[in-house]
């Protein structure tokens, strides 16, 4: 079985390399009108809870991962993208919201103030047991109660034409998910063409009003392809269904851009390389010559020292003759 980027994953490679996009995901989910070019600050997403009544065999920290919490302006959302039902959401959306919250508390003389974020779960597939809405209520001593409600986005009640028109361009990899069935058998997968045929033309024509740049639109598309691959799982239509997008891909654009962009240098780097290595090489012939003078000063200066001494014992010597013949 080949094991191709599923839902869960291709939403953190969109929110790891593409934040600008989600702009249009928050104005739609929670009533805002930040401009597609506001700046998105991507937070840390991951978190520990300590269970001190865990035994030491037990873990006792527990890491907890959310999908994206992010800012813009002074606000904070936290987006949560699901593949499939879970009824443990709720309590999940809880614990990460409070540890957003916990990060950015302040702190007073006793007090502490914990903003919580904005919350949403997009559910990519839905079932009818899956809930329209996440809710979370606080019950406090003395029996008072605060609730926070989170709508959820189900992505089968968005038309192709609503993501085009509302900017929704992260929904466009995952919009495939509604044809998982026909896809999986290979069986009435016809609309699902046609609709890939759609994005693919209003794509190019993003490209062409300057709404997507080159890297998002095609990392959006290699990420559709993605998802075709992890849907069809190397079936007999697989070839046919990637082949409208524009082929069967294994890296996105902006990863190649990073590799084509080391292979050009690789020759460049190798030949600085082999640079270095006869700079070394001539430094290790100069220092042997060097090594070499200074063995052949040494012997020089001996020699030297040598006929000093000759010198001083033949004075001597015809010292002694002329003391003599006096």
């Amino acid at each position: 079985m080949k094991q191709k980027q599923d839902y869960d994953n291709t939403f953190k490679t969109l929110k790891s390399r593409h934040q600008r996009l989600f702009i249009a995901v928050v104005n739609e989910a929670f009533g805002k009108h930040y401009p597609l070019d506001s700046s998105v600050e991507t937070l840390p997403s991951e978190g520990v809870f300590l269970h001190p009544e865990k035994s030491d065999t037990e873990e006792k920290i527990e890491k907890r991962e959310n999908d994206f919490l992010l800012r813009i302006g002074d606000d904070y959302y936290l987006l949560e993208c699901q593949s499939y039902d879970d009824e443990s959401m709720s309590i999940r959306i809880a614990e990460y919201t409070f540890l957003a919250a916990r990060s950015r508390a302040t702190y007073n003389q006793g007090e502490v103030i914990l903003p919580m974020p904005h919350f949403t779960v997009i559910y990519i597939k839905n079932t009818d047991k899956t809930p329209r809405m996440t809710k979370i209520t606080y019950r406090f001593p003395g029996g008072f109660t605060y609730s926070q409600f989170g709508q959820n986005i189900f992505l089968s009640d968005l038309s192709k034409e609503e993501i085009i028109e509302k900017e929704l361009y992260v929904y466009i990899p995952f919009y495939i998910a509604r044809y998982e069935k026909e896809l999986k058998t290979g069986k009435d997968y016809e609309k699902a063409i046609k609709d890939l045929e759609y994005f693919r033309e209003k794509m190019l024509q993003l490209r062409q009003r300057n709404q997507l740049n080159d890297v998002e639109i095609d990392d959006l598309r290699d990420c559709v392809n993605q998802i075709v691959l992890h849907i069809t799982d190397g079936n007999e239509i697989e070839e046919e269904v990637v082949s409208v997008m524009g082929g069967e891909v294994f890296e996105l654009h902006s990863e190649r851009i990073v590799r084509e962009a080391t292979e050009r240098y690789k020759e460049e780097i190798e030949n600085l390389k082999q640079q270095l290595q006869k700079m070394a090489e001539k430094d290790r012939e100069i220092k042997e010559k060097d090594k070499s003078i200074e063995e052949k000063d040494k012997r020089l200066k001996e020699k030297d020292k040598s006929i000093e001494e000759k010198d001083k014992k033949i004075a001597e010597l015809e010292a002694y003759i002329r003391n003599n013949k006096k």
